[in-house]
């Protein structure tokens, strides 16, 4: 499955595969692409949004799928090192984790009172990061924004 990436236009182009990504970082841990971490893989690609690793559990096990926790959380975290997933930190108690890899990047508006997470479009923000990188000879590679809020009462 190929996804879209942001250009420097702005516009979309195709990227690698997921799976080739995620295969070459495991044959450099000298580890095999299973069919449960291939599983896992597309599973994640198929969540919208933030996801916790007990719901993607529940997911794999609701579409029939037996998969050890220990290979989710091992799975997750090579998912996070080859840069496909990204770890958002909430709060203390629980990780929570977001497909990037090809992606465009988001600024994410984090209720704290609520725990209510909101993906916010900032065209503005994105320009403003391209105009950094161009005016120092650099390439903006993505960026991750977090806002944390709560309500004034």
């Amino acid at each position: 499955m190929e996804l879209p990436r942001a250009g420097e236009s702005g516009e979309l182009e195709i990227i690698e595969p997921l799976c080739a990504v995620f295969r070459r970082k495991l044959k450099s841990e000298g580890l095999k692409y299973t069919p449960e971490r291939a599983q896992v893989l597309d599973t994640i690609i198929q969540l919208d949004g933030l996801f916790e690793a007990e719901r993607l559990m529940d997911d794999l096990k609701d579409a029939g799928f037996r998969v050890s926790k220990a290979t989710v959380y091992r799975t997750i975290k090579l998912l996070l090192e080859a840069g496909i997933l990204q770890r958002v930190a909430i709060d203390s108690e629980h990780a929570r984790y977001q497909l990037v890899y090809g992606r465009r990047p988001q600024v994410l508006l984090i209720r704290v009172d609520t725990d209510e997470v909101e993906p916010v479009d900032m065209p503005e923000l994105a320009a403003a990061i391209e105009r950094l990188c161009r005016e120092r000879g650099l390439q903006a590679r993505g960026h991750r924004v977090h806002v944390f809020a709560e309500s004034k009462q």
